[in-house]
């Protein structure tokens, strides 16, 4: 949440001439209602069965950047499925640069809404210390840090060939 997955799956689409999507928008689109929607009227465990079952459907898709949420790795054996589809990617920042961009962000989070700056703070050490054990098994691991499009690209391409 908040390391630019999406800002950087469009433009690694753009510049590699691939289809991109994200999967938040995909269950959005599919089931007519928000992420935030979801979790008002469900709960997290209902998104996240959403999330697993649209996941499956990228089996069947060929070049394509896809870029998935903060939890997606973590629940219902989804890492391994995301292996499978291709080359994985954390972007590891650490909490205190997440938590400066999720507070100026314009998108709304249903895990962050309402926190306080430093209830924030405590909430993303929290969610790191729980998932970053998930993120770590991605393919390439790359500091979110400066990060350039080009560079990624470039670790992608030496990764895969």
């Amino acid at each position: 949440m908040g390391s630019g997955k999406t800002v950087f799956g469009k433009k690694l689409a753009n510049r590699l001439n691939l289809n991109f999507y994200d999967l938040d928008q995909y269950i959005e689109l599919k089931y007519q209602m928000s992420i935030p929607s979801i979790f008002t009227n469900f709960d997290e465990t209902v998104f996240r069965n959403m999330e697993s079952k649209e996941l499956t459907e990228f089996i069947s898709k060929d070049n394509f950047i896809l870029s998935c949420g903060g939890g997606t790795p973590c629940f219902n054996n989804n890492m391994d499925l995301i292996k499978t589809l291709g080359i994985s990617v954390y972007i590891e920042l650490n909490a205190t640069a997440l938590c400066n961009r999720l507070l100026n962000s314009k998108t709304e989070r249903p895990l962050i809404t309402g926190l306080s700056p430093h209830e924030l703070q405590q909430k993303i050490e929290l969610l790191l210390a729980d998932r970053e054990k998930y993120y770590k098994q991605a393919d390439i691991v790359i500091s979110g840090i400066n990060l350039k499009p080009s560079n990624l690209i470039e670790i992608i391409k030496r990764w895969h060939y």
